[in-house]
């Protein structure tokens, strides 16, 4: 992930790719979440973003931690030079909001930059924080309720492969 969120800065729209890469990453965001975030989903004083979850999935409050904070500022900075920054989401382009097509094509690019040896796309950042949780030995139900999983069985595929929840049954 790291590879990723360093080849994200090196792009010409550095500052919001890197941003969007770090949002979609830490929220486990689908496409159509990252790009519908709208700027009032922000809180900046209390470290809050709304997350509106979409496929029926329950949307909630998360905490924005301190480096994705300064991200954040940084891309509002920047944000307000563009020439659409009348829009009310996050996330322009010289056209106007993000869309997928454009977020898939990024997140492609930001992988090649990467020199990852794979085809990487944005859904496969949802699944790393799916994993990333698990094998930090955090609860399913926890995890369920953070990416926005209303049936728990699409939950449990994180959980599968976490050898870690073994560790320490027999102390």
């Amino acid at each position: 992930m790291n590879r990723l969120l360093e080849a994200a800065r090196q792009g010409r729209h550095g500052v919001r790719d890197y941003l969007m890469m770090l949002m979609a990453y830490r929220h486990g965001l689908r496409v159509s979440e990252l790009i519908d975030i709208r700027l009032k989903d922000l809180d900046l004083e209390t470290a809050r973003l709304y997350v509106r979850r979409k496929k029926g999935s329950l949307s909630t409050h998360q905490p924005v931690e301190g480096d994705e904070l300064r991200a954040i500022r940084a891309w509002l900075r920047e944000r307000e030079q563009h020439s659409n920054a009348r829009s009310t989401y996050l996330f322009l382009s010289e056209r106007g909001p993000m869309t997928r097509q454009a977020v898939n094509y990024l997140v492609n690019q930001i992988g090649q930059r990467a020199k990852l040896r794979f085809h990487v796309h944005p859904h496969m950042l949802r699944h790393s924080t799916g994993y990333y949780l698990a094998n930090r030995g955090y609860d399913t139900r926890l995890v369920q309720d953070y990416l926005g999983h209303k049936n728990i069985a699409h939950t449990v595929r994180y959980t599968r492969t976490a050898a870690i929840r073994f560790e320490g049954l027999w102390r």
